[in-house]
């Protein structure tokens, strides 16, 4: 079995030993509550020595007792209050067949941050827990209260016991509307707000990492400009790689954004940061997209012809060739990126990324105005995409000329949007109204070239003589479809310049 993975939403409280818990009963509209069940729950927490998972709001731990019990990993999550858990049961993590050997599955969630450090035991938390499920009308789970006595041991140098009695209270199957009466009714109980974000940040005493800048000063230099913008796609690509591995919805285009993002500002600001540190950093995230475009290329390509067979009656030697083999091969891609994910090379990368923005070696202008740089940077993207426009002009219409030029004005209109959009803290509506322009420019074009290099597949499995009579006829008509389709788009650019 592969890993699982859950969003928890729940409220935690600090609570004086002992306190009688409240009457859950008609929390909601005809709820009520079960038997309460009690656990012994034993916990070993693993980090790296400095603690970086904690120090990232992650926390990994090996525990026994409860109905869960396995390996879990905690993480941050786009839902309000909410952290993503992936779980993997004992009986698969065939590599670890030591109580200290974190399973793979779970260890390449978080190589982003640990990068080749360690993963070793941090703390061991005991917990003695009473659960009570809050039960709808239907005898339907709503949430789980916990009443927890933890005794925890940090294993850190200089590192105690500590014993202390916390509430918690976690969404099942509830709303937003439950989680605010309980938070209601639990203080009024007498409970306080948790004196820290999880139960292994209080035994070892870890605060999560701020952030390199909180806001960017009205009068910011060019170089803080892109250790700002640096900063926040870095995070970007941290969050998308571990989506990226286990092939969520849309997180390798995702991930793909972001290192294309943090390599156009290296490349638009060429002054600010020193060539000899920015350049090496650029090429490594242009080999990382590649990489990243293979996956992303054979995924856009799926949908597509999926969407165009749907309209036909399709033979099965054809569904295999756009379908079934490219599904194949959108693994094998996924397998390779998932091998580039994990080579000491792209954790070098991450390092060097990190001293890019921590520890820069200041360039020619990197004491400039950073609102001077921008207008210099996204009015020469502007150039450079208007003088590809004009160079259009020069060919016949839907040569092979002038395919090849719209496709380096998406490419310059890309570079544009970037770079415009590098500019957004500093709050300027020319340089913005600038990347909308380019956006509409990229978005059509985009999907013209889409159908550009979806029409040369088909064609290329069209010339397979193996083919069936009706799979070529098929082909025929899902060639025209996208001829249609990639007309239409350039229409719509045409009428946007």
């Amino acid at each position: 079995m592969s890993p699982s993975h859950s969003i928890e939403v729940e409220l935690k409280f600090d609570v004086d030993a002992g306190l009688p818990a409240p009457d859950l009963t008609g929390l909601v509209e005809g709820s009520t509550v079960g038997e309460p069940a009690t656990y012994l729950l034993e916990a070993t927490y693993f980090d790296t020595a400095d603690t970086l998972l904690a120090k990232n709001r992650m926390t990994l731990r090996r525990r026994t007792g409860g109905t869960d019990a396995g390996w879990h990993l905690k993480r941050p999550s786009s839902v309000p209050g909410g952290r993503k858990e992936t779980a993997v049961d004992f009986r698969d993590a065939a590599d670890a067949t030591a109580e200290t050997e974190v399973p793979a599955e779970l260890r390449s969630q978080v190589l982003t941050v640990i990068r080749s450090a360690e993963l070793v035991p941090v703390a061991t938390i005991t917990t003695d827990r009473t659960v009570t499920t809050v039960l709808d009308a239907d005898g339907v789970s709503l949430a789980e209260f916990c009443e927890d006595v933890v005794s925890a041991e940090s294993l850190l140098p200089g590192g105690g016991v500590n014993r202390w009695a916390e509430w918690e209270f976690e969404l099942t199957g509830g709303d937003a509307k439950l989680l605010k009466r309980a938070k209601s009714v639990l203080r009024e109980a007498g409970a306080r707000d948790a004196s820290s974000v999880s139960k292994l940040a209080r035994a070892i005493g870890t605060q999560p990492l701020d952030d390199l800048v909180r806001a960017l000063p009205k009068k910011a230099s060019a170089l803080g400009l892109v250790q700002y913008d640096l900063a926040a796609h870095r995070d970007a690509l941290h969050a998308w790689d571990p989506l990226a591995r286990e092939n969520a919805y849309d997180a390798v285009h995702q991930m793909r954004v972001a290192a294309r993002k943090i390599r156009s500002i290296l490349t638009s600001y060429p002054g600010v940061i020193a060539p000899e540190m920015a350049a090496p950093v650029a090429d490594e995230l242009r080999l990382l997209g590649e990489v990243l475009g293979d996956v992303r290329d054979r995924e856009v390509r799926l949908e597509a012809n999926e969407l165009l067979l749907a309209r036909e009656d399709a033979p099965a030697d054809l569904v295999k060739a756009l379908i079934d083999d490219e599904r194949v091969a959108h693994q094998q891609a996924l397998k390779s990126l998932r091998y580039g994910l994990s080579t000491a090379r792209y954790l070098t990368l991450l390092d060097d990324l990190d001293r890019l923005i921590n520890a820069p070696i200041p360039g020619p202008l990197a004491h400039r105005p950073a609102r001077d740089i921008v207008s210099d940077a996204v009015g020469g993207a502007y150039l450079r995409m208007t003088k590809a426009e004009k160079k259009l002009r020069k060919y016949s219409a839907w040569s092979p000329e002038w395919v090849e030029q719209l496709h380096t004005i998406r490419k310059r209109a890309k570079a544009l949007r970037y770079t415009a959009e590098s500019a957004a803290p500093l709050n300027r509506k020319a340089l913005d109204r600038a990347g909308t322009e380019a956006k509409r420019v990229q978005t059509h074009l985009g999907v013209f070239n889409d159908t550009v290099v979806n029409r040369a597949h088909l064609a290329e499995v069209a010339a397979n003589p193996g083919l069936s009579s009706d799979a070529v006829f098929v082909l025929g008509r899902m060639d025209a479809h996208e001829e249609s389709r990639g007309r239409r788009a350039v229409k719509k650019y045409r009428r946007s310049r």
